[in-house]
């Protein structure tokens, strides 16, 4: 329960209360709708006495004016009141997404790799809408349902208050099993979400594998796979909604029971003369309208259940915070980065208990191009990783012009920094989004001239306005990285990170994306991680890396020459 105040006000505080004003209105015109139950309850006892059975023609159009007027009154009060409270939880639902992807956007790159883009995408969208949307079922409870049912009582109180006592006496027997029936639905609909979290995440995974699975042949496995899952997720949500469908059905069971025991007793007042047909209709009226709100305001328990399994859920992720953040007091940023050096000094870092750089130390001299070179897992683009910030070491000094990055706010270290690499990132915008990304797009044809997308254009539908598709599939490789340098050109960063960024090209689209890689580095200090040899014979510097430690350092020249890791490697690729 402590929990659940918890959740309930973090979300009031955050975001209902912007909407007090309009929520006020709505509750408002809920009562006007609920009251209304209780008028045509009270109405069924003049139809019948004065109008039916009294003959009263002068009664007629006063009952029948008056209940015309209260389904007017109800209709427009219950349209105003969806309206209002649908407004309310689009609103809410679209503030609770919006704050959600900003604060997974500043969390640290771990976060995205301990949660798959499945599960993250369905709390940004069902979770959120699953939040927000359940406060129009309970204001609505709370509003109008409560409303109705007080002056629906009323009505059969003021007929006879021992029929009213007869007709709701089995409620309390059902109160242990409704608490046990909410709890039930708030594990199942826990289950249920986080089972259509790992839907979402096998669909990710199909959609961006598609031609993986093609060419395998593998169509009928994945279906198989996502048909299983499938399953899974339509057992926890037929229990979720059994449960919730649980709630309104012993309201039934009391409904049953309580006119069962009324028209038992009532109908032998009326045969003897004590009561009248108009009284009990009437009072029939109000109870039989009674246990409809009565049902909502059960279902809304089960449904608020569900929902708490989601807030839960969204506050978990808030509740993440980034590890990776700029210091209190940044030092200041070196006034000329380009003649600043990069030095690693006994650098240690893991992912977990996974040893990655084990001591790692070298130095690359600014203004010069510096390649890492080693095996899979030696730690090359770890050391991209730990220089950028993505990750931090666990021991060790990374700096830039002698200043821990540690020390740097990290917009000012990343402004440093273009990186391309083997995979180029683009969104699925335009050509021209992916290059700009809103920077100034002054020196646009210059770098689009420099990184050889200008000589692709004039075959692209739209040219610069062609949009690259996800993930930039609606281009070729060679295409996508040369955007990928021109992007890294109009940053115009004084470092250069390149990683692997011609490594599964053609020899053609090699060649002219390197030639592009050459313009780029030019007056800038460059670290490039390769396995291709050749792409590095003219390097300044090459380090050599083995299991996260740097093991040797020369040029091509004197590394070949002393023989070792290197010259193994080398060899190895140049046997024939």
């Amino acid at each position: 329960m402590t929990e659940a105040r918890a959740l309930t006000g973090w979300l009031w505080r955050g975001y209902l209360s912007r909407h007090l004003a309009i929520i006020v209105c709505a509750v408002l015109l809920m009562a006007i709708e609920g009251g209304m139950l209780g008028l045509l309850s009270y109405m069924i006892q003049p139809m019948f006495d004065e109008v039916f059975i009294a003959g009263d023609r002068g009664a007629i159009p006063i009952v029948a004016g008056g209940v015309c007027a209260i389904f007017l009154v109800r209709a427009l009060a219950g349209f105003g009141q969806r309206v209002l409270m649908m407004g309310v939880g689009q609103k809410v639902s679209a503030a609770l997404q919006a704050d959600m992807v900003a604060h997974m956007l500043r969390l640290d790159s771990a976060f995205f790799q301990d949660n798959a883009p499945g599960l993250l995408i369905e709390r940004v969208r069902g979770d959120t809408l699953a939040a927000a949307t359940i406060w129009a079922v309970v204001f609505s409870a709370l509003g109008r349902d409560v409303v109705a049912l007080l002056s629906l009582l009323a009505v059969a109180i003021s007929i006879d208050p021992l029929w009213t006592l007869i007709a709701v006496a089995a409620a309390p027997v059902l109160m242990g099993p409704m608490v046990l029936l909410q709890r039930w639905v708030r594990r199942s609909t826990r289950r249920a979400r986080s089972v259509a979290a790992d839907l979402a995440t096998r669909l990710d995974e199909t959609f961006h594998g598609i031609d993986t699975i093609k060419l395998n042949t593998i169509e009928a496995r994945e279906a198989r796979r996502y048909g299983q899952a499938l399953d899974g997720y339509v057992d926890a949500q037929i229990r979720s909604e059994a449960g919730q469908a649980g709630i309104p059905a012993m309201m039934d069971i009391v409904a049953g029971i309580g006119f069962f025991g009324v028209l038992t007793y009532g109908g032998l007042q009326i045969i003897e003369g004590e009561k009248t047909v108009g009284q009990f209709m009437s009072f029939f009226t109000a109870m039989a309208l009674v246990f409809e709100p009565l049902r909502r305001i059960g279902n809304v328990s089960g449904a608020w259940q569900a929902a708490l399994a989601s807030l839960e859920r969204l506050h978990a992720v808030f509740d993440e915070t980034p590890t990776i953040l700029s210091p209190a007091q940044p030092a200041a940023a070196p006034q000329t980065p380009e003649t600043a050096d990069i030095e690693l000094d006994d650098v240690v870092f893991a992912y977990g208990d996974l040893p990655v750089l084990r001591g790692a130390s070298f130095t690359a001299k600014a203004g010069q191009t510096t390649a890492l070179v080693g095996a899979s897992g030696a730690g090359k683009s770890t050391v991209f990783r730990v220089l950028t910030r993505l990750a931090d070491p666990q021991s060790g000094r990374v700096t830039v012009g002698g200043i821990d990055v540690a020390d740097l706010a990290l917009p000012d270290l990343r402004t440093f920094f273009s990186v391309v690499t083997q995979d180029a990132q683009l969104f699925d915008e335009t050509v021209r989004d992916n290059v700009t990304l809103d920077r100034d797009a002054s020196r646009l044809a210059e770098v689009l001239d420099a990184a050889h997308v200008a000589d692709f254009l004039p075959k692209l539908s739209d040219g610069l306005d062609t949009r690259a598709g996800p993930r930039g599939s609606a281009l070729s490789g060679g295409q996508r990285q040369r955007v990928a340098i021109a992007r890294a050109l109009l940053r115009d960063a004084p470092i250069l990170l390149l990683d692997e960024a011609t490594s599964a090209l053609d020899a053609q689209s090699e060649a002219v994306v390197q030639d592009a890689l050459d313009r780029l580095s030019r007056g800038r200090t460059t670290l490039v991680i390769a396995h291709r040899l050749a792409t590095i014979r003219q390097a300044d510097k090459i380090v050599v890396m083995d299991h996260g430690r740097v093991v040797d350092e020369g040029t091509h020249d004197e590394l070949i020459a002393r023989g070792g890791l290197y010259a193994d490697l080398y060899r190895l690729q140049f046997a024939d």
